[in-house]
């Protein structure tokens, strides 16, 4: 059991990376499938990367580490990849990048192109007992005794347990006294304990959604029995910390309050809330109209009185409780600190032919294929590396 590199998880990035690592390599998982996360991605068709993927698209405490690794193997790359092997894909919105057919294609992608490097990969396999050697490490593998000159950790985070996800990368981080950074539910729809929207679950709306830092978001809003969720919320929660509100502004790509106006020469004699319907889910509007005060015609409402209606409405601050936590977060945020790695070979700085890829590491993108593609460019720096050095 001698082997070259041995890669602790076979998700995305650490079979991208030993398909790039050199000859006697072995990717070894507790798991019973390879690459759950890719299966289950996109409604099953894998958003396997953003044409628009930059830098600025990712969290992190050094919001510069990632930029190595993202220009050394961009998206480009991986699409041609994709390309090579045949597999069909459509952008879906915003540069999302979509298999038409099955994330299960981009799994056998991955398996065809180790299996054409000699990679060896077995599931239902554990890794423990890990140390350092005078020659690299020492661990031990359903038990068994083995021994590698590097040794990469792409275990990903503690999102999705029922999936298997643990926090193992991070206490392997802290065996070898690598610093972590604080770990957090990532892209995970938002909790309100008061109820205050179960009335209105499965109702969606565009909005425009900001946290106290970081940017606002343009993507859809949805309301469930616990609180609010959408592509917007999963991307604010990214910025959001408890305690903090965020602000809601329904509908951006209309302006309401010209809309409305226009609406109170042709419709005056309608009710406020029943021109409101036509803008907003009727759901909706019947929510807000005590708060709100929706009452009376709409040629009854001064200018003054529409401006501060629209403001409300543009400018709505909400408290959220919590988060769905890791049961149903796509990621985890924080994790092994950039300041213990090389951004160009995401080895261990103080601990020779030690890696870290993937999500493990404190390198969070956005919603939209952006941590996949973090997944492909950190795993396949960590290969080139791995190679290069044999």
């Amino acid at each position: 059991m001698e082997w070259d590199t041995i890669i602790i998880g076979a998700g995305a990035a650490g079979l991208i990376c030993a398909a790039h690592a050199g000859g006697r390599v072995l990717v070894v998982d507790h798991a019973r499938s390879a690459a759950e996360k890719i299966r289950i991605s996109g409604g099953g068709r894998c958003n396997f990367t953003n044409l628009y993927c930059t830098p600025s698209n990712f969290l992190s405490e050094n919001p510069h580490f990632c930029k190595s690794a993202l220009s050394r193997y961009t998206q480009w790359d991986f699409i041609e990849l994709v390309g090579k092997h045949g597999i069909s894909w459509h952008e879906k919105t915003l540069g999302q990048l979509f298999c038409d057919g099955s994330s299960k294609e981009i799994i056998a992608m991955l398996l065809a192109e180790m299996e054409t490097a000699g990679v060896e990969h077995r599931l239902q396999t554990s890794a423990s007992d890990i140390e350092q050697t005078s020659g690299g490490f020492s661990l031990k593998l359903n038990g068994v005794s083995a021994t590698c000159r590097h040794l990469v950790i792409a275990t990903g985070g503690k999102s999705i347990p029922k999936m298997g996800a643990t926090g193992f990368g991070y206490d392997l981080a802290r065996q070898f006294g690598l610093p972590l950074t604080e770990t957090r539910p990532g892209l995970v729809p938002l909790t309100f304990s008061n109820g205050d929207f179960t009335a209105l679950s499965g109702t969606a709306v565009s909005a425009r959604i900001r946290a106290m830092r970081g940017p606002s978001f343009d993507e859809a809003l949805l309301f469930t029995h616990r609180g609010l969720s959408g592509p917007a919320i999963l991307q604010i929660s990214s910025y959001w910390r408890e305690g903090e509100e965020i602000t809601i502004h329904l509908r951006p790509e209309l302006d309401l309050f010209q809309t409305l106006r226009d609406r109170r020469q042709t419709d005056g004699r309608k009710n406020l809330t029943t021109v409101l319907a036509d803008l907003l889910p009727a759901k909706l509007v019947d929510h807000l109209a005590p708060s709100l005060g929706l009452t009376g015609n709409l040629a009854d409402q001064s200018d003054a009185r529409l401006r501060d209606l629209v403001n409300a409405l543009t400018d709505w601050h909400v408290k959220p409780t919590g988060s769905e936590g890791y049961r149903t977060a796509e990621v985890t945020l924080g994790g092994v600190s950039t300041d213990a790695l090389s951004s160009k070979t995401m080895e261990a700085k103080d601990i020779p032919g030690l890696y870290f890829i993937g999500e493990v590491v404190d390198v969070t993108g956005w919603l939209g294929g952006f941590n996949f593609q973090w997944a492909w460019s950190s795993g396949w720096a960590a290969g080139v590396a791995i190679a290069m050095s044999s």
